[in-house]
């Protein structure tokens, strides 16, 4: 229904020639425009539901008082995946984790799972590449957060935390609120749809600019323009889509359309998901929140093992999909 809905708007009320470039283009932005709306805003509703019920508190209480015995870093990727951040915006979390006695490790992993996994990502990866394809993007996501976040926990890094988080980590934490009486699901849904309004009001301006990169691409860019920058034959393409990805920054809004087209131009999805995956997870303007809260050293340590995370899975995508 939506395909034809591009179909009657693009070549019957606007008669283009669905030959031409402005004809491909256009379709692609209506169709896309419209599927990647109403599948965030079913996802964002749906996910909202999951984060009513898992507060920030909630969570940092379970794993401060309870002994996990290493789920700890599963439970701190879930949620970075249920939370609508992207990277930067995930740092305050991190922060208040940090300072409310949370493992830094278990923080590592909410800080790498976070901008990788959300319902955005999850929608529009929906739309653009199926369920097969956006259950081991998922799946594949929280992994990397849980096995990074151990991995860095276990590297004992606390003392390249800046001395103003150690400041912090000595101050009590503020009590987020006490529990008030239950409310019930028919309750909290107008307000769980209003957020789910507000966070498309929020990132709708990236979709429509990516989807919109995103179309020009596809009715303008010839089909082997990038296959032969990171075609499949080429065993250093995983790599360089992640290292050239790593200046950049946008959100999973902004940069999945992108990578539908990198793929219908015949660039393999593993490696269109680890120039994503680099983009929304690694960019300098991370980089320059994080030294308030790490030492230059530390910085690199993370991004170096994210990057090395992120090749690796690119890798595996290519095998598997």
């Amino acid at each position: 229904m939506i395909q034809r809905f591009a179909d009657i708007v693009t070549y019957t009320l606007l008669g283009l020639d669905p030959a031409t470039h402005w004809g491909t283009a256009l379709n692609f932005f209506i169709y896309d425009t419209v599927k990647i709306i109403l599948l965030l805003l079913l996802i964002s509703t749906l996910m909202g539901i999951v984060n009513a019920y898992m507060p920030v508190e909630r969570l940092r209480q379970a794993i401060t008082t309870r002994r996990l015995f290493g789920a700890q870093y599963l439970l701190a990727s879930l949620f970075g995946a249920v939370t609508p951040f992207c990277s930067c915006s995930s740092i305050p979390l991190f922060i208040g984790f940090v300072r409310g006695g949370i493992p830094l490790g278990v923080t590592f992993s909410f800080l790498i799972t976070s901008p990788l996994v959300n319902e955005v990502a999850v929608a529009m990866f929906l739309g653009s590449f199926g369920l097969r394809a956006t259950i081991i993007y998922v799946a594949s996501g929280i992994i990397l957060g849980t096995v990074g976040g151990f991995l860095l926990g276990h590297m004992r890094l606390e003392g390249l935390l800046t001395e103003w988080v150690r400041q912090l980590q000595g101050t009590q934490a503020p009590d987020d609120g006490a529990e008030g009486h239950t409310v019930s699901l028919r309750e909290r849904l107008p307000g769980i749809i209003r957020d789910a309004v507000g966070i498309l009001r929020g990132v709708i301006l990236y979709i429509v600019a990516g989807i919109g990169i995103g179309a020009l691409m596809h009715g303008f860019v010839p089909e082997d323009f990038f296959a032969g920058f990171m075609s499949a034959d080429k065993w250093y393409a995983v790599p360089l889509a992640v290292i050239l990805s790593v200046p950049m920054y946008a959100n999973a809004a902004g940069i999945v359309p992108v990578v539908q087209v990198f793929v219908a131009k015949g660039i393999p999805l593993g490696t269109a998901i680890a120039f994503m995956m680099g983009v929304v997870g690694l960019s300098l303007p991370e980089a320059m929140l994080l030294k308030k809260v790490m030492t230059w050293r530390l910085i690199a340590i993370f991004f170096g093992v994210v990057t090395a995370f992120i090749i690796l899975s690119g890798y595996l995508f290519n095998a598997i999909l």
